[in-house]
């Protein structure tokens, strides 16, 4: 069986949005042109996470991620994926008023492939969304629990665990629609919660530690493909363990190398 799936289509925001109680959408992050390429036809969306910064650079959250740097590895990602839709992560500080929120999001536009951004932010960010939607630029929400606010709220905590949060999302999600977000990704939340933010709006809802009650679902390639190994988030599932793997066939390269049988014959000029 093939894995490439047969019904492979650009995507774009119309088809996003008609996919709302029609079909599951799958979003995948990559970084490079390399695994870009490999999930082009696969995944409905590319998400250039910030997440990068912990997984490229090593860093203990993605707060120090700038501009230029999604910028590098967005047009690495269109390159290896020119069919693909790909979203940019706008990182932390650069999009704290509505002029800077554009000026960058038009940076992103003019010397990148990507067909739209992402803002982390409910309410409190709804006019911002809702001055780069006025002036063409497709953005995808964020809500729940949100990696750029993780200093300011003493780490990474699960919400809607009450009422009144989850009313407070509800209202999240319906603002970032209002203001004219194509999508809203909805991270760290109570399935019980998600599942009624996902009924609230009429744009697709993206889950991560969310439950599958949601339109859609997002991992970090580094994540599903068990690269990382300092610990697995309770949201992630292994579809293969890839450090094992990578490790095992470095040391078997090693042992060729140590017993001259790489490179043999047939590898000689």
């Amino acid at each position: 069986m093939s894995i490439i799936k047969n019904d492979f289509e650009k995507m774009n925001v119309t088809k996003i949005k008609k996919a709302k109680n029609n079909k599951k959408l799958t979003m995948i992050t990559a970084y490079d042109a390399l695994f870009a390429k490999l999930f082009e036809e696969i995944a409905d969306m590319i998400l250039v996470g910030d997440s990068l910064n912990m997984s490229f650079a090593g860093k203990p959250d993605t707060l120090s991620a700038t501009l230029d740097q999604m910028i590098y590895h967005t047009n690495a990602v269109c390159t290896g994926a020119p069919k693909a839709f790909v979203i940019l992560d706008m990182p932390f500080g650069t999009y704290n008023n509505e002029n800077d929120a554009l000026n960058n999001a038009v940076k992103v536009y003019q010397e990148t492939s990507a067909a739209a951004v992402k803002i982390e932010g409910g309410e409190d960010r709804a006019h911002i969304i809702k001055h780069l939607t006025s002036n063409s630029i497709a953005v995808m929400g964020h809500i729940g629990l949100m990696p750029q606010y993780v200093r300011s709220e003493g780490g990474y905590k699960v919400r809607g665990k009450t009422p009144e949060d989850t009313e407070q999302l509800i209202k999240d999600a319906i603002a970032v629609e209002k203001a004219g977000a194509f999508a809203v990704v909805i991270e760290g939340v109570m399935s019980d919660a998600a599942k009624k933010i996902s009924e609230a709006v009429s744009i697709p809802t993206i889950g991560i530690g969310a439950g599958n009650v949601t339109d859609g679902q997002v991992l970090v390639w580094s994540d599903m493909l068990g690269f990382f190994e300092e610990f697995k988030p309770k949201f992630v599932r292994h579809y293969m363990n890839g450090a094992e793997t990578v490790k095992e066939a470095v040391n078997q390269y090693r042992s060729d190398v140590q017993d001259s049988s790489f490179p043999a014959k047939e590898e000689e000029y």
